[in-house]
């Protein structure tokens, strides 16, 4: 993570940690308490392309962008943002994993539902990419910032749109899955940089 974005960044994920614990309370074991979109107004382009936006957060799309930027990194020569790619959205999907069960909310009276994970790993990437062309422009605090959390917020609006689009998700889901993105992206970063210190050394 650039060093002018440690404390923005810091800041934001404590405060996004803060609105996940709220919205996960006020959620907890709650079935269809939320509106949800009716997916029979999908049609022709628009089914189409909500379908491709949820295939990027399914295994198969992401495994696919993991790997695609992973192995650009490293044959660029580049190993802390490989890792960082991986970890970033790694953890942060594994997180939303955990949390799913705790918090019990389901949707169509089945489906586990908050945060949504599709949402946490589109922000978390996005996020991670951000933070990668800050330190690569040099960017100072405030163009650092307005860069990674506005890639961070475009990258959930249009997630978030597909899962609720096709109806799998409810909106405060993808808001709990932006927020998780925000609370575990930027202190991974800053582990990825310790590490990178001792062990690394691009």
């Amino acid at each position: 993570m650039p060093r002018p974005l440690r404390l923005p960044l810091s800041v934001t994920a404590g405060l996004a940690a803060i609105v996940v614990l709220v919205l996960g309370i006020a959620h907890a074991g709650a079935v269809d308490d939320e509106w949800a979109a009716p997916i029979v107004w999908l049609h022709g382009a628009v089914w189409y392309l909500a379908n491709a936006i949820d295939f990027l957060g399914e295994p198969a799309g992401s495994t696919i962008v993991f790997v695609v930027l992973t192995v650009a990194f490293v044959l660029a020569a580049r190993p802390r943002s490989a890792l960082l790619v991986v970890a970033g959205p790694g953890l942060t999907v594994a997180a939303t994993t955990l949390l799913k069960p705790v918090v019990g909310r389901r949707i169509h009276e089945v489906y586990l539902s908050f945060p949504s994970g599709h949402t946490a790993f589109a922000t978390a990437m996005a996020l991670v990419i951000g933070m990668l062309l800050a330190g690569r422009l040099a960017l100072g605090a405030v163009r650092g910032t307005v860069l990674v959390l506005g890639l961070a917020l475009l990258a959930a609006v249009v997630m978030g749109w597909g899962e609720v689009a096709l109806s799998a998700h409810y909106v405060t889901d993808a808001v709990g899955g932006f927020c998780t993105a925000l609370a575990i992206a930027p202190p991974v970063a800053l582990a990825v940089d310790k590490l990178s210190t001792t062990v690394l050394r691009r």
